[in-house]
């Protein structure tokens, strides 16, 4: 076994550690609104979550192509490796990627650690930017892309991440106002009991569409991998091997639920009510959907979070907390850099010691040392499925501007 292959083992083993923490990452994207309003219960939510973003891998590999060949310029425009990075087996070029991942791994299992919601997608992206302008400078990174396609770090990955939440409070916000208009008059317990069961249709479809958004990327990832490698060749299909481990990948993740950060989405950032869950739900699901048939590599995440924050903004009378509002939105504006600057110095370790095979290995040691001492701060203050819906307290009293909270009038 060559060490470039023996690296690109290393690299399909964090790529789907990645797949890993973003199933379990996001699991409240698609889930937390359900659990907070008793829709659903948490284990059975997580299951089905699990089932519909497996399924929902193998719907599509448009986002795929996306993460491969339009951010960084590692890639040529038909899918194969830049000639530069392909010398003693495509071990530039695997090293690069692998730092890029461990990077977003370590910034994905810092913001659950603090129970922050941030983006999967924009971790992965920082990622692979700092490591790519660590191993090739600054002139690595596709920034605005040729103008004839909608490609390049601004246009394809920025852009969006600052329109998708603002699109998102807006649709959730008339579609909350809506409901509750139309229902006014009706009983509590006829409307309550309807929106719970609505809620289990449109959770399901944000599952869905969550599976058809990001499981895609760790593939693109893997395949050129293996083409660098000379382990693959078709530049316009993935591998079904790397489908299946990613999906599944992905899949145990959500399954094994996000609890710290379900907690903060469905009980932290707005008193949700099933009128409140099911549009939400449904206004994140259609966004999420238009953005994979576009082939745009949209944050789950920001969607989400717009969306719960619309409703909030969008029922009279609803309680926001503004506080835990900002704190999110300061990990969304740091994720990227911050992302970037762990892919860096990890790039940098690898070539301190040879960029070759025990500089990757450098790399997986660094992140599996990194993971396990968040993993066991996480113990400290544990959050599981019995006690994600309680009480809510943002380092105080529950009242007042003390819990950083604002009452929306109509």
């Amino acid at each position: 076994m060559t060490t470039a292959t023996i690296i690109l083992v290393l690299l399909v083993v964090v790529a789907l550690s990645f797949d890993f923490t973003n199933g379990f990452h996001d699991t409240a994207n698609a889930m937390a609104t359900s659990i907070a309003t008793g829709a659903l219960q948490p284990k059975t939510a997580v299951l089905l979550s699990g089932v519909l973003n497996l399924v929902g891998a193998f719907l599509s590999v448009e986002v795929a192509l996306t993460v491969t060949n339009a951010v960084v310029k590692i890639q040529n425009s038909d899918g194969t490796p830049v000639v530069g990075l392909t010398g003693d087996g495509g071990t530039a070029l695997l090293v690069i990627v692998l730092a890029g991942l461990a990077g977003a791994i370590v910034w994905n299992l810092f913001t659950w650690l603090l129970s922050l919601p941030s983006s999967s997608t924009h971790a992965l992206f920082g990622g692979l930017l700092g490591a790519t302008i660590a191993g090739l400078g600054w002139g690595g990174v596709n920034w605005a892309g040729n103008g004839s396609t909608i490609d390049g770090l601004l246009p394809k990955v920025i852009v969006p991440a600052l329109a998708s939440p603002v699109i998102a409070v807006l649709v959730a916000g008339l579609a909350t106002w809506l409901v509750y208009r139309i229902t006014a008059g009706v009983a509590d317990r006829f409307t309550e009991s309807g929106f719970r069961w609505g809620q289990i249709g449109s959770a399901s479809l944000v599952s869905l569409a969550h599976g058809t958004n990001d499981a895609q990327k760790t593939m693109g990832v893997i395949t050129l991998g293996l083409i660098a490698t000379g382990h693959w060749t078709d530049t316009e299909n993935i591998p079904f091997w790397v489908k299946a481990c990613c999906a599944l990948a992905i899949a145990l993740g959500t399954y094994l639920g996000g609890w710290r950060i379900i907690r903060t989405l469905g009980k932290g950032l707005v008193e949700i009510a099933p009128p409140q869950g099911l549009s939400a739900e449904s206004s994140s699901a259609a966004v999420i959907l238009v953005s994979s048939h576009l082939g745009l590599p949209l944050s789950t995440t920001h969607v989400t979070t717009g969306s719960v924050l619309g409703t909030g903004l969008g029922r009279p009378g609803a309680t926001v907390r503004w506080r835990v509002a900002g704190r999110m939105v300061v990990a969304w504006v740091i994720t990227i850099p911050a992302a970037a600057v762990v892919g860096a110095l990890l790039w940098g370790l690898a070539a301190l010691l040879g960029g070759g095979l025990m500089g990757a290995v450098a790399v997986v040691v660094v992140l599996a040392a990194a993971a396990t001492v968040m993993y066991h701060r996480s113990r400290q203050e544990p959050v599981h499925a019995d006690n994600v819906n309680d009480e809510w307290h943002d380092g105080g009293p529950r009242t007042g501007s003390a819990s950083g909270r604002t009452t929306v009038s109509a």
